[in-house]
This record gives C-alpha cells, structure tokens and sequence, in this order.
C-alpha cells in the first residue's frame, strides 16, 4: 500500500520548520525522496545523517554522494561532496521528524493524535481506546509495541514507537484509508530520539513511571528516563494523567497542555471506587464503579487492578469522543490484547493464561494482581533471553519463587547462549525463596507438563513470550508461537483425559 510523497518538493519546503544553515549548493534544489538509510538512496535524494549507538550516517555521506544524493542533512563538520547540497541542523533526528512530517504533507493534521507513555499500561490501554472508538463508529489506526493496525491491515511491529519517517509515513496510510483517528504507544526512548517531533499530539496520556530501560544504549539513569518521560506533556494539547502515579510531580513539571486526571486515590475527573476482584469459569474479572465525569458500572474480563488503571485510562481518553455509555462498556468488556494476561480457554478446572512479562518487575506486578484472586495454587512457567544481562535471570526467578506456589523453569530465546546456562542462572534466584520448582528445558514439554499437572482451581502463567510467534536460537528465529503449542498439546490423548 504505497504512500505518495508531496509531488515536486523542493528542499527548503521540507525544512520549513527548521533552523538550518546552508554549508554548500542551494535549498531550492527539487529532491525525490527523503532518506535515512544509506542503502535506500538513489539518483535526486535528500540523505538525513542520523547518529546511533552503533553506527554513524556521517560516515556514508560519500557513498550516498556517489548514488547520486542531491542533498545531506548533517549535525557535524564534513568535507561537503561535489555536486551536493549540504544542510547543517542542530540536530539531525528532530530534523527527520520534521522534514519527514513535510514530505507526506503532514498527515498527523488531518487525524485526530492520541499518544499514551508510561512504563507499564500502553499496550492495553491502546488497545482498550481503538476498541471504544471503533465501536461507534471512529474509524482509528493504532502503532505498537505488537502491531501497527491500518484498517483491515496488521503490520508487525519492530519497535513500540517506529522511527520517525515510518510514524509519518503510517499517519499518511492511515489517512489514505480513511482513519479518522490515531492512538499509539509513545515509549521514552521514542521521545529522547524524537520519534515523534514534528506535530503535537491531540491528546497525551502519562500511566505510570517505575525503574525501567536504565542502560548504555537506553538510558543513562532513572532521572533522564523521567525526563524523557514528561516530554510527551510539553508536545500535546490535553494531558490525561494517572495521578495515583509516583513522581507525578516530575512529569507535570513544565507541562504546556490543559490537565485532566484518573486515579483511584484521590477526587479525581475519572474515579474508580470499590473495586471487586472475582472469578467466572475460566475467567478472572475485576469491576468498579466510576464516578466523575462519567458515572456508571464497568467489568472487564482482564485480571488485576491494574486493569482498572488502563480502563480508567481509555474511559478519560474516549469520553472526548463518545458519550455512549454502553458502547463504553461493551467494549471494555470485550477487549482482548495479544500476549497481555491473555486468557486462553483450555479447562473449567483451571486458568491458563499468557503474558508479555519478561523482567522481574513485570513478573512481580503481575503475580501480585493475580495472587489477590486467592487461586488453589499460582503457577509460574518462564524463562529468559539469552545474550542479556544474567542480573534478570537471578531476579525473575527470585520473584517467581517468592510469589507463585510453582514455578516451571523453561527456555525462553537462548540467543546464542545454551539454554540449561540460563535455566541455572534462573535457579539461583529461585533457591533464594522458597517456592517449589522443576525444570523443564523445552518450552513445549513445559507447558504440557503445566497442563498435565494442573490442580483445580489453579491460575497458571506462561510468562515471557507474550505476543512473539517466534523462538531465537543461534540467530535464527524459529516459528514458536504459545497459543499454536497450547492447541496442539491439548488434542494430545494424554492431555485430554485430564482436562
């Protein structure tokens, strides 16, 4: 579904929004296409130089000279190539975002934005608005951490938050195929790179901030993973806030936007208030009364009380748009998130669920919520990522030992590691509480072993892989994914006599 660029761009109307020098040619000159990725350039492109922690697009400018660029847009010295016009900014990532917003004619004004930020929460709560907004009619496009959905199209995701060029590229797709609205995730690391400069957000929704992406390719300490954080509140016209959140301060610092709050603490817009916990066959719900702005019952069949948080959410963000009470509800009733405590219908006997949780404060949130259903017994099957930091493996099985009745220690993506390495790595942290545990080193073999050994009334998590479909094994990314092995196991003759 190819998306035309404006026809005829001349250079400086792509940099119309921009602070630039012009080191050498003319900014009048017309280009093709804009470009960030030196292996794409031909003949009458402007090539972006971005920077990266591993690679340096300054360093291809004579490659992308000799394809024929017409232009570079660059942020440091070079020895400017004959024939080529070189722009210098400030800083060649918000460049991209701007001049990437220019060349599709910037679509983000011809939809209604909604951006959503927050350490835990983005994924559903996106989810939860695009299936409000779609059930009366709003017709809404969504960017993810799982999938980017244009229409009756479901692309893959390869970040929460795509690179500039794409978002915009994505807004213009969406606009072609008559989106009236967008929601997506807004990951921090999306902000610090500018991912999505070059427009201000309709709406910007902050849902909570815990220690998080704290590393050298993420960032440096808790304190700019804050910042980055509360950039979305100066780059939207309405906030939407969990105000229930930590640092909340912090994030409301600076603000430029008009503030609306959702919580269960305080008096807030959009209140929850005594909130129930209880089960059906199969099923683990939560309901709440909301009071505020809107006032009525909501049930949601997804576990936890986080789940009234991103339903809190969504109702804030959707109020803008509906006042359909009952769409309202059905729809929250109805959503279901890839890979987020998804419930996968497998007995009456037991709860068999799938979740992205994959670090020690995932897992720790959400065998907490689902500790307070008071099941026979909470089982834990994980494992963990190969070529990652072995402190992950000691935490998660710390965690799991603590907080399930069970744990199932399996491999997850070995990467290029030996998968009953890792398995060990997880068993010093399990041997630090006192939670009984086996190993089982194929994921397959553990899940049936889960399944074969379920007790009645037990919740079991297979925690990790959530909505990835895959499994990476010496750099190959072999076809894996939990609800295909769930649905074969359970046709298995074995495993039917116990369910």
């Amino acid at each position: 579904m190819p998306v035309e660029s404006v026809k005829g761009m001349i250079l400086k109307n792509l940099l119309e929004k921009l602070e630039y020098a012009v080191l050498s040619g003319d900014d009048s000159i017309e280009i093709r296409h804009l470009v960030n990725d030196s292996r794409k350039v031909e003949k009458g492109d402007v090539f972006v130089c971005i920077k990266g922690a591993g690679f340096d697009g300054h360093k291809f400018i004579e490659d992308v000279a000799s394809k024929g660029a017409s232009a570079v847009i660059v942020m440091e010295e070079i020895v400017a190539p004959v024939g080529v016009t070189v722009i210098r900014v400030e800083d060649t990532r918000y460049a991209l975002a701007c001049m990437s917003a220019a060349y599709f004619g910037y679509p983000a004004e011809k939809l209604t934005t909604i951006g959503i930020t927050g350490t835990k929460g983005k994924t559903t709560t996106t989810y939860m608005v695009r299936q409000v907004l779609e059930s009366v009619g709003i017709k809404t496009g969504l960017i993810g951490t799982i999938e980017t959905i244009i229409g009756d199209e479901m692309i893959p995701a390869k970040n929460t938050t795509p690179e500039s060029f794409v978002v915009q590229e994505t807004f213009a797709k969406m606009v072609e195929q008559g989106c009236e609205c967008v929601v997506m995730e807004v990951s921090s690391q999306g902000l610090m790179l500018h991912r999505v400069a070059g427009f201000t957000f309709d709406y910007g929704i902050f849902t909570n901030i815990e220690p998080d992406h704290i590393g050298p390719n993420e960032h440096k300490d808790f304190n700019d993973y804050l910042r980055c954080k509360s950039m979305l509140l100066k780059q939207c016209k309405h906030g939407i806030i969990n105000m229930d959140a930590d640092y909340i301060d912090d994030i409301l610092e600076g603000h430029t936007c008009d503030i609306e709050t959702y919580g269960v603490d305080g008096n807030y817009d959009f209140k929850a208030s005594d909130i129930r916990l209880f089960t059906k066959p199969g099923c683990l719900c939560v309901s709440y009364d909301l009071s505020g702005k809107m006032n009525f019952p909501v049930e949601i069949h997804v576990p936890g009380n986080f789940s009234v948080y991103n339903s809190l959410c969504a109702i804030a963000i959707c109020s803008h748009f509906t006042d359909d009470i009952d769409a309202m509800k059905q729809a929250l009733l109805d959503v279901r998130v890839k890979g987020r405590v998804e419930i996968i219908s497998v007995s009456h006997r037991f709860t068999l669920m799938i979740d992205y949780a994959h670090n020690a404060m995932s897992l720790e949130s959400l065998l907490t919520s689902l500790k307070e259903y008071q099941p026979k017994r909470l089982v834990a099957v994980f494992g963990c990522g190969g070529n990652r930091s072995r402190d992950r493996r000691f935490e998660m099985g710390e965690v799991s030992s603590k907080l399930a009745d069970f744990t199932i220690v399996t491999s997850d993506n070995p990467r290029f590691e030996e998968p009953i390495d890792i398995i060990n790595d997880i068993l010093v942290g399990v041997k630090k509480a006192d939670g009984e545990y086996v190993t089982v080193p194929d994921r397959k073999d553990a899940i049936r072993y889960a399944i074969l050994n379920a007790q009645d009334g037990d919740v079991i998590v297979l925690a990790g892989k959530g909505h990835e479909d895959y499994q990476e094994i010496k750099g190959v990314k072999h076809p894996m994914d939990e609800r295909v092995l769930i649905n074969e196991i359970i046709n298995e003759e074995e495993v039917k006599a116990v369910l």
